[in-house]
């Protein structure tokens, strides 16, 4: 598992790569939370068009993740979830939380 981070102005977007488990999660979030500290982003994009599978550990990633960017009022948008992924965050009720959007 991978993830390749980029920052815009206040956009802030994770390319996350692989697999999502118990184990690359832990990664994921430090990694994802660093780059939150160091550019304070208004908008976190998380785009999961490149996982391959994804676990509950996937769910808990992108909640804590809206949980910090939600404390500077800012916004979380997961983009590129392939059908199964979809999936499962739908049934979760993240799209309650974030904005969802399924692989095109």
């Amino acid at each position: 598992m991978a993830v390749e981070i980029s920052a815009r102005g206040e956009v802030l977007t994770a390319v996350l790569i692989g697999e999502i488990d118990h184990h690359s999660a832990f990664y994921i979030r430090k990694e994802i939370d660093s780059a939150i500290e160091l550019n304070m982003p208004s908008l976190l994009i998380l785009d999961f068009e490149r996982v391959t599978f994804m676990d509950s550990s996937g769910i808990g990633l992108v909640m804590g993740r809206y949980k910090t960017i939600a404390k500077r009022c800012g916004e979380v948008h997961v983009v590129g979830a392939k059908p199964q992924i979809y999936k499962v965050m739908k049934l979760s009720g993240l799209e309650r939380l974030v904005r969802l959007e399924k692989c095109s």
